[in-house]
């Protein structure tokens, strides 16, 4: 029994074999390319299913990847126009600038040389010039350069009469004692000066200046203070008083007898040379108007300085 069941089952696949076998053999076994085609077909059917936005991107391997789509694109492409631009932008500042920092720097090398020159000249011009006459008084001696007494004194010159002042009565052809307050205090300065009480005469001639700085004795009284520290010996204070009195006021009634004075104070401390260049102020500022008992005062002066 079981060998007729065994029989019937091989009878029946035999059966079934031969139909499909020449069904087999009716149709042919299609080509690679036309399976790489319905291979293709499938894949889009599927790309359409999954991204029914666009195609995914080249980098897509996930469902939820985002299309490239053309509005992308162009969006990149215009942020990159503006990279593009600003880099260009950046670049062009920066060489600009580049151009500036090299002009700021030559002009500051050559601001740099100028000054450098300026304060060697000065320095040089400090170093040839000795340190001037300063008196007790704060006053500056002469503008000139003043030299250094030689260790060996000078020879003794003989001095020159002094040119007499002028008392206020006789200059102003009046009587001193007319009520002018200015006048008087002037007056109590030269009467002191003339009696030898020099430290008094220039106390009060100071007390004078100080109330009175606008009074027609002003050049009077300061070349009479320096004339009072010349009289009692302060031949440097003096020098400071007379170079005072013509500087501030050159055209002062006193300013050509303070430059006298001032050469003959510095003849005092031994400086004949820097005395001839007080003389030489003298002639240049005040020529044909120097009075002519001062005139003589003066060649006598050169004669003792030895003034060529």
């Amino acid at each position: 029994m079981k060998s007729r069941l065994i029989t019937v089952l091989a009878a029946s696949a035999a059966v079934a074999f031969v139909p499909s076998t020449a069904l087999a053999q009716r149709q042919p076994q299609p080509t690679p390319e036309q399976r790489i085609d319905r291979l293709e077909r499938q894949v889009q059917q599927m790309q359409r299913q999954v991204f029914p936005k666009g195609r995914p991107a080249d980098t897509a391997g996930f469902a939820d990847d985002p299309a490239a789509t053309q509005s992308s694109v162009l969006t990149l492409d215009q942020r990159l126009d503006a990279l593009e631009k600003q880099m260009a932008d950046l670049v062009r500042t920066s060489e600009d600038n580049g151009s500036r920092l090299r002009s700021v720097e030559a002009g500051l090398g050559q601001l740099k040389n100028d000054e450098d020159q300026r304060i060697s000249a000065l320095e040089q011009r400090m170093t040839a010039a000795p340190a001037p006459v300063v008196g007790p008084t704060g006053e500056a001696a002469p503008t000139t350069p003043v030299e250094k007494a030689k260790s060996t004194p000078p020879k003794k010159l003989a001095e020159s009469t002094p040119a007499a002042e002028i008392s206020p009565a006789q200059s102003t052809g009046t009587d001193a004692t007319q009520s002018d307050p200015g006048e008087d205090a002037y007056s109590q300065g030269f009467h002191l000066w003339e009696a030898g009480q020099y430290d008094q005469s220039i106390a009060a001639l100071k007390s004078f200046l100080k109330a009175y700085p606008n009074h027609r004795r002003v050049s009077y009284a300061n070349n009479l203070i320096g004339r009072a520290y010349l009289d009692k010996g302060d031949a440097r204070s003096a020098a400071a008083a007379f170079l005072s009195n013509y500087r501030t006021n050159p055209s002062g009634e006193r300013a050509q007898d303070s430059l006298y004075y001032l050469a003959q104070s510095l003849m005092k401390l031994g400086q004949p040379s820097q005395a001839c260049k007080a003389y030489a102020e003298m002639d240049a500022v005040y020529g044909a108007k120097i009075r002519p008992d001062l005139k003589k005062l003066e060649s006598d002066g050169k004669a003792q300085a030895q003034c060529n």
